[in-house]
């Protein structure tokens, strides 16, 4: 297996002491060693966060653009690389919020890309607003009074859309953390890794013990491939809440329905008399 430190950037970050994007980072090096795969052949893509930063601390490729814009760079990485292992990170702000309709389509479209949202329910880099992953009655210094919307439910969304891989995890269980980014990875299509994660300054209810209390394995006989069953599964929340592959299905992947993409990136550049001939029959 390849050494972790090769994935990990020598400078500070701007994290907080004790905050769920440490451990997260972690599991990712481990995730991206134990799968042999060279930082030079990986990228993270990112849109606006903390959980947007991660690009800035980890030694891939990396791009780091605008609020919940993601996924649109994301896809486009693949589709003209394939050869690429694609990571989209966002929050649950980035990715569930601002980046909301991208996520639509993209499930839509099931590139072969890895979804991993930091799902701290919460605006950490703005300092604490409700999220939409924030669940009624929750304080914070914009809701005074508690949050009074109801909190979007990612899994139910993705299993309602189709999507061909849904799966949660948690960064206190950092085996089983590394385990789900690696499957994500490995799957072909677009798979969502909806991933628990304490936010230590904004968020004082769904702390690193109210979640150790009430996260569980799946069980070994359950089936993900039962889409009713994915349904029930993703309503638990509470008292008991489930970790794992809550869904996985076969679908055919966006990049199949472009033949005239190349297998490979054309790392030689554009055939320059095609271009010329090009440019001289229209100019």
């Amino acid at each position: 297996m390849a050494k972790t430190d090769i994935y990990e950037a020598d400078r500070d970050t701007t994290w907080c002491p004790g905050c769920g994007n440490f451990p997260l980072r972690k599991a990712l090096a481990e995730a991206l060693a134990g799968l042999e795969l060279k930082p030079e052949n990986a990228a993270v893509i990112t849109g606006i966060g903390q959980a947007a930063k991660l690009p800035h601390y980890f030694r891939t490729n990396g791009y780091n653009g605008l609020h919940g814009r993601a996924l649109p760079p994301a896809v486009a990485a693949k589709l003209s690389n394939p050869e690429l292992t694609v990571i989209a990170a966002t929050g649950d702000g980035d990715g569930y919020g601002e980046g909301g309709n991208h996520l639509i389509h993209t499930i839509r479209r099931n590139p072969d890309i890895a979804h991993f949202v930091h799902n701290n329910q919460i605006y950490g880099l703005t300092k604490g607003q409700a999220s939409p992953t924030t669940y009624p009655g929750i304080e914070t210094e914009v809701q005074p009074e508690g949050v009074t919307s109801e909190p979007f439910n990612p899994i139910s969304f993705a299993v309602g859309m189709g999507a061909s891989f849904i799966a949660r995890s948690f960064v206190g269980d950092r085996d089983h953390l590394v385990k789900m980014m690696q499957a994500a990875i490995r799957h072909k299509g677009y798979a969502l890794l909806d991933i628990l994660q304490p936010c230590v300054s904004f968020n004082k209810v769904n702390t690193y013990q109210w979640y150790s209390e009430r996260v569980y394995q799946l069980e070994d006989d359950y089936d993900n491939t039962d889409i009713n069953a994915a349904f029930k599964k993703s309503r638990e929340w509470g008292d008991k809440i489930p970790i794992g592959i809550i869904y996985q299905q076969k679908k055919p992947v966006f990049r199949e329905s472009f033949p005239h993409l190349s297998d490979s990136i054309d790392v030689d550049g554009p055939d320059k008399a095609k271009v010329k001939n090009l440019i001289d029959n229209f100019s």
